[in-house]
């Protein structure tokens, strides 16, 4: 059996120190250290910039020297992505450039020549026609998206295939959302087991290998020693001219869209759903925070105001002010006011920053959005989510 193993490692630039250093112990040396240990294994990372900032920070370069030695012995292929992990359909075109531009320099610091990403990673999956062109148009040869990419129903494509993006003639490949949202290793040990499938792609969170999983029978480890198994990168996949291509046309969705909200045409409502006060006060204030900095960029202070404005554009800002119910599929409601006060504490500082005089208008009407947002948010959560 072949297996495309696709993860994705990130943590928000501005959560505190010890959840980075949890997943970091837990998930991320773990899948370091399996590979050092199993030369013959390969997998796919795309590891967000913000993260090795993190690391950086946190004295875990010996980590990213690991990484890099596995790059040169071509055992991890890294992709490329937004340095801070804002959801790309949602922010203006500059910025994503902006973002991918911090992002390579961020990587080419440390693997230089070595780092020649091929692939480009929409954070959460966020996939829109306009997203793609733009990936396209930087050069990127192929992206990885789920399943329901393929007609908008989960269940029906066929993984042995390749793919290509009409909208925008990037290659792609798909993974299947019933095996990554289980415990991978667990699954693919069973289905070597049973000796009927021949192909598996999965892209899941790096955080699921210990942080999310307690894996205390060591499955993983013993499933990279089964003869059986082998491992390729998404490129050796993309690159196989014996696989078939077929053209596909995706509409806007993300990695867990429903089958529903695909054909509704409600992709991103996640992070910016219209009936959501809570998530439109917050974009309010993010575009207002992000023209007016854009509009002062030679002010004395613009790098600080952008390095707060960008840590608050974060997706997890919106993600725990959308209250949705994930109690079927991996945890209670997405509502969490410490973690949506922790961005919009960002958005707020990032136009505060500012030194012009000319900005003072500006300021005083994010100060009010920024009350408004925050009476919004704890209203809600002592009325309707607490204790729930």
């Amino acid at each position: 059996m072949q297996w495309v193993n696709f993860l994705h490692l990130y943590q928000p630039v501005h959560t505190d120190a010890h959840f980075i250093k949890e997943a970091t112990d837990l998930s991320y040396t773990r899948i370091i250290k399996a590979l050092e240990e199993h030369p013959h294994i390969k997998f796919t990372l795309n590891i967000t910039g913000c993260l090795v900032l993190r690391w950086e920070e946190l004295g875990y370069v010996d980590l990213i020297i690991r990484l890099g030695k596995l790059l040169k012995k071509g055992q991890i292929e890294l992709v490329d992505t937004v340095m801070y992990h804002p959801l790309i359909p949602l922010i203006p075109k500059k910025e994503v450039i902006n973002q991918i531009k911090e992002n390579q320099a961020m990587f080419k610091k440390y693997f230089g020549a070595n780092y020649k990403p091929a692939g480009f990673f929409f954070p959460e999956m966020a996939y829109s026609p306009e997203a793609a062109k733009l990936v396209k148009a930087l050069g990127y040869k192929w992206i990885i998206l789920d399943e329901i990419a393929f007609n908008g129903k989960l269940g029906q494509a066929d993984f042995t295939k390749k793919y290509i993006d009409k909208n925008s003639g990037l290659k792609v490949i798909l993974r299947s959302r019933k095996i990554s949202d289980s415990y991978v290793p667990k699954t693919i040990n069973t289905l070597l087991n049973g000796k009927k499938t021949d192909l598996v792609i999965t892209a899941t969170d790096g955080e699921l290998y210990g942080l999310r999983h307690h894996d205390q029978a060591g499955i993983f480890e013993r499933l990279l020693k089964r003869k059986e198994l082998e491992t390729i990168t998404v490129s050796d996949f993309v690159n196989d001219k014996s696989r078939e291509e077929v053209e596909i046309k995706p509409k806007s969705h993300h990695w867990n869209i429903s089958e529903e909200e695909y054909q509704k045409g409600e992709a991103f409502n996640l992070w910016q759903d219209k009936t959501n006060k809570v998530q439109k006060k917050i974009w309010e204030l993010a575009n207002l925070a992000y023209d007016t900095i854009e509009k002062n960029n030679k002010d004395k202070n613009y790098y600080w105001a952008r390095w707060h404005m960008v840590r608050g554009l974060v997706s997890c800002t919106f993600w725990w002010a959308s209250a949705k119910d994930f109690k079927e599929q991996f945890g209670p409601i997405s509502w969490n006011p410490d973690e949506i006060e922790r961005g919009v504490n960002e958005l707020i500082r990032s136009i505060r920053a500012l030194e012009d005089v000319a900005s003072r208008e500006t300021k005083v009407k994010a100060e009010k959005l920024y009350v408004t947002i925050k009476k919004l948010v704890w209203e809600r959560h002592w009325r309707y989510y607490w204790k729930k």
